[in-house]
């Protein structure tokens, strides 16, 4: 480890506006292809795509947080707290 502390960076709603954009993106183009080729009643879309959603948000929310401070450090480094 390298002891760097973390604790008063933020990654703001990026990470949020990132997963939104693109799990839009795929759940959108899914329920249009299930939609098209297998004409399944609403209620199958309703039971369908909300887990899908949440699972993955949940799944992307850490990696794209992580990512996000990372670039931060990386472009902004002179602004983190350096110890050692």
């Amino acid at each position: 480890m390298c002891d760097l502390d973390l604790s008063a960076q933020d990654s703001g709603d990026g990470p949020a506006v990132f997963i939104i954009l693109i799990l839009g993106f795929i759940v959108v183009g899914l329920a249009l292809w299930t939609e098209i080729t297998f004409e399944p009643p609403f209620w199958v879309h309703a039971v369908l795509w909300p887990p899908f959603i949440l699972g993955g948000s949940l799944l992307m929310l850490r990696p794209f947080k992580g990512v996000l401070i990372a670039l931060q450090y990386r472009h902004r480094g002179h602004t983190f707290d350096h110890q050692g």
